[in-house]
C-alpha cells in the first residue's frame, strides 16, 4: 500500500512541472506571436558596370640590362663612377693598367716602318729592273722576280698595319666606357684589382631604366580566362584590346603611370605551368628600378554586373547562399554562384540572383528558410558607397 501511495504522489508532481513546463513555452510562443515579425535589413539588388582588378606579382628590369666586362688582362687603374650614377653611351668608367697593350703597339708600329723600308727597297729594284729588261740586258725573269718581291712587302706591309689596329684596339679596351645611357649597378672591384677578361663576375651592370619591363606570370586557366575575356583573332589583336595596366610598388602605393602589356609568351612552361608576360612603364624619374618587386594591376570591364556584399553571404558546403525576400516578406534561402574575382568586399554574381530581387543585407545568423521578417528597406547608395568612392 506504501509503495502504491509513493509512486501515485510521484506521478502527480511530474504531471505538475511538464504543466508548468507547457505553461512558460506556451507564454513565450506568445510573447513573440505579440512581438510580430523580427526586423532585417534588405536592399534591391540592381545592375551596374564595374571594373575588376586582379593583382599579379612582377618583377622590374630595365629596357637594357647590361653585364661590363674587361676585354683585357690588367689591373684597375681608376675607377670613374659611382653605384648608382646616372652615365651616357661612351663614357669612361674604367680604365685599367695593361702596359703589355701599349708595348703591342709599339711593336707594331715598327713592324710597319720596317715594312714599308721593304716595300721602297723591292719598289727600286723593280724600276731598276725594267729598263735593263726593256733594253735585253737582262732576261724578263729577274723583272717577275722583283715584282713578286715588291708584291710580297707590300702583303707583309698591310699584315704590319692590321697588327698595329689590332694592338691599338686591345690598347683601347683599357679604357671600358659605357655602351649605353642608364644606372651603374654594384661595383665590386676596386682600384689594383686584377680584372681578366675570363672573369665570371662582371665589372658592374648599367641598366637602362628609362623604360622598365614588369614581368609576370599566369597558369594555365588564367591564361584561358584571359585569352577569352579580350577580342581578337591572333594573340596581336588580343593584346592590343586589353586596357592600361598599373603598377602597385612594393609599399603599397600605385605608380603614377600606367603601362601598356606588350608581349605574352605563346609557350607554358611545363617546369611552373604558366607562361610569361610582360608591360612596359615609362620611368622619367627613374622611381622603378632594376629587379625591383611590385604587382601588376590588370583590369577587367563587366557590364551588368550584379553586386552584392560578402557580408550578405552563407557558405555552407562549398557553396554559397543568400536570404531572398519572398512573397508574404517570407525569406527563401537561394544559391548563388559567383565570379572567382571580387570587387573588394562584393561578389559577382553570375547565377541565382536577378536585378529587382531584394535580399537580407545581415544579421541573419538565426535566420531559418521561410521564416516572415519585418524588411527594414536600405538605400542602394548606402550598401555600394564603398565601391562608388
Amino acid at each position: 500500500m506504501r509503495k502504491v501511495t509513493t509512486l501515485f504522489f510521484s506521478m502527480s508532481i511530474g504531471m505538475l512541472l511538464a504543466s508548468c513546463g507547457n505553461n512558460d513555452d506556451a507564454k513565450k510562443a506568445a510573447a513573440a506571436a505579440a512581438a510580430g515579425p523580427q526586423t532585417y535589413p534588405v536592399f534591391t539588388v540592381n545592375t551596374q558596370n564595374t571594373t575588376l582588378d586582379s593583382d599579379y606579382p612582377a618583377t622590374i628590369e630595365g629596357i637594357q640590362n647590361i653585364d661590363i666586362r674587361p676585354k683585357v688582362d690588367g689591373f684597375i687603374e681608376k675607377i670613374f663612377v659611382d653605384e648608382g650614377t646616372v652615365v651616357k653611351k661612351g663614357q669612361l668608367l674604367f680604365t685599367i693598367n695593361a702596359p703589355q697593350y701599349e708595348q703591342q703597339v709599339r711593336t707594331a708600329r715598327a713592324a710597319i716602318s720596317s715594312a714599308e723600308a721593304d716595300v721602297n727597297a723591292a719598289q727600286l729594284t723593280v724600276n731598276k729592273t725594267r729598263p735593263l729588261v726593256e733594253k735585253d740586258i737582262i732576261s724578263k725573269y729577274d723583272l717577275d722576280a722583283a715584282q713578286l718581291t715588291l708584291q710580297s712587302r707590300k702583303a707583309a706591309l698591310a699584315q704590319a698595319k692590321a697588327e698595329l689596329v689590332n694592338a691599338q684596339i686591345n690598347l683601347g679596351y683599357t679604357s671600358v666606357k659605357s655602351p649605353v645611357d642608364g644606372v651603374v649597378g654594384s661595383i665590386p672591384f676596386r682600384n689594383g684589382s686584377l680584372v681578366s677578361s675570363t672573369s665570371t663576375q662582371p665589372l658592374t651592370t648599367v641598366s637602362n631604366i628609362s623604360k622598365v619591363y614588369a614581368y609576370f606570370s599566369l597558369n594555365e586557366k588564367q591564361l584561358l580566362d584571359f585569352s577569352r575575356t579580350y577580342k581578337g583573332n591572333t594573340l596581336a589583336q588580343q593584346m592590343k584590346n586589353i586596357p592600361a595596366v598599373s603598377l602597385v610598388l612594393a609599399d603599397g602605393t600605385v605608380y603614377a603611370q600606367n603601362g601598356k602589356i606588350e608581349s605574352i609568351n605563346g609557350q607554358i612552361n611545363t617546369s611552373t605551368g604558366s607562361a610569361s608576360l610582360r608591360a612596359t612603364f615609362p620611368n622619367p624619374t627613374s622611381l622603378l628600378k632594376n629587379g625591383a618587386s611590385a604587382s601588376v594591376r590588370v583590369p577587367q570591364h563587366i557590364e551588368n554586373a550584379i553586386l552584392i556584399p560578402q557580408k550578405s553571404t552563407i557558405d555552407l558546403q562549398g557553396k554559397k547562399f543568400v536570404y531572398v525576400l519572398g512573397d508574404s516578406a517570407k525569406v527563401i534561402n537561394t544559391e548563388i554562384e559567383i565570379m572567382d574575382l571580387a570587387k573588394g568586399k562584393f561578389y559577382v554574381v553570375t547565377k541565382g540572383l536577378k536585378s529587382g530581387d531584394k535580399i537580407v543585407l545581415e544579421g541573419f545568423q538565426s535566420l531559418k528558410d521561410g521564416t516572415k521578417v519585418k524588411p527594414e528597406e536600405k538605400s542602394a547608395d548606402s550598401v555600394y558607397a564603398e565601391i562608388k568612392k
